[in-house]
């Protein structure tokens, strides 16, 4: 698949995601180089990568093509997104990388659809025997459900291609429902969540049942053909922004279970960064992210080594099972650098 004696990784849509640039520096010092690109110079993480570049969007036409050149001009033999709105785009592309001799560490299309239409989300997790909350599409058939006493308030209100917190918001009655409902419905068209909600533009917010319990995010680890490694299960502290900011390692059957079962239906590669309630003994799953997530860091942290494990499959070298074990109870917290860029 790659040259062993040097391999070159592109981390596209690198953002603020200057750890996962030194995670992989240290695995590859001495074989290769780490490459990351973004659509804006304003990135933290070009300071720390041994190369850098500014792609076009990445619903333009020239993203993929640029891509390819800059792969083929800096010797880069694979690519990994950090980014949910770049997934479908890669997947759909991923023979096209390959044919240059690119691999693109990204689910298939199948797998990211799911992933990132949290509508196929709530519909897959249900079809395949998980619990999940109730989710609505159409706000006429929720307002019945309410008129029916089947559903409670409060109610989440989000778009149906989100990521993070962006354009959340909690209902308390109503009144709130129907004017978050509208406001999520205009703000989605003018941010860059638009080109998924294109798809379907009458049902792009969802309406969902809000849960009380423990929760937790879960790092579930295919290796690049599909098949389950481990699920690390960390409890969530404190949140901010729609990531997790403090965290503890945990044991928990129930949620390890569940890991293993998502990843033997959904077959992703790679990582799956998810969320779940524990309410009583059910785990409720929320979202699924197919990529590396906010919480990775405290998988990491606590002993994880997926960077590496990825840099030997990429060489046809087996990684031993070891590189997902976790030191349980440990708590971990994100910091605040200010870096010059």
């Amino acid at each position: 698949m790659t040259n062993k004696k040097e391999m070159n990784i592109l981390l596209t849509s690198v953002g603020r995601r200057s750890y996962l640039v030194h995670y992989f520096k240290e695995e590859l010092k001495g074989r290769g180089r780490v490459f990351v690109s973004n659509s804006s110079e304003l990135s933290p993480a070009f300071r720390v990568a041994d190369g850098h570049t500014v792609t076009p969007l990445i619903y333009d036409e020239d993203y993929i093509p640029y891509l390819i050149d800059y792969c083929q001009n800096n010797c880069i033999n694979a690519i990994i997104s950090l980014f949910d709105i770049d997934l479908p785009i890669l997947a759909m592309n991923k023979q096209r990388f390959r044919d240059n001799n690119i691999e693109v560490i990204v689910s298939d299309s199948r797998v990211i659809d799911i992933c990132n239409d949290k509508w196929k989300t709530y519909l897959f997790l249900k079809e395949n025997g998980f619990y999940v909350p109730e989710t609505f599409l159409d706000i006429d058939v929720a307002l019945n459900e309410i008129e029916a006493h089947r559903l409670n308030f409060p109610l989440f209100v989000k778009p149906r291609w989100g990521m993070g917190s962006i354009s959340v918001f909690k209902a308390e009655n109503q009144e709130e429902l129907i004017v978050f409902y509208h406001k999520i419905s205009r703000e989605v068209h003018h941010s860059y969540l638009k080109y998924e909600s294109a798809i379907d533009k009458e049902h792009c917010v969802l309406i969902q049942q809000m849960l009380t319990g423990q929760e937790y995010g879960i790092d579930v680890i295919n290796d690049l053909n599909g098949t389950y490694q481990n699920t690390i299960v960390k409890q969530k502290i404190a949140m901010r922004a729609g990531e997790t900011d403090c965290a503890k390692t945990v044991y928990n059957e129930t949620i390890s279970t569940l890991g293993e079962s998502i990843s033997k239906k959904l077959r992703h590669v790679g990582n799956l960064d998810a969320d779940v309630f524990l309410v009583g003994n059910k785990p409720y799953v929320l979202e699924m992210n197919a990529r590396f997530g906010g919480g990775y860091p405290f998988s990491h942290m606590a002993g994880v080594n997926l960077p590496q494990a990825i840099v030997q499959w990429l060489a046809n070298e087996p990684a031993d099972r070891s590189l997902f074990n976790y030191r349980e109870n440990k708590v971990f917290q994100k910091d605040i650098q200010i870096v010059e860029l």
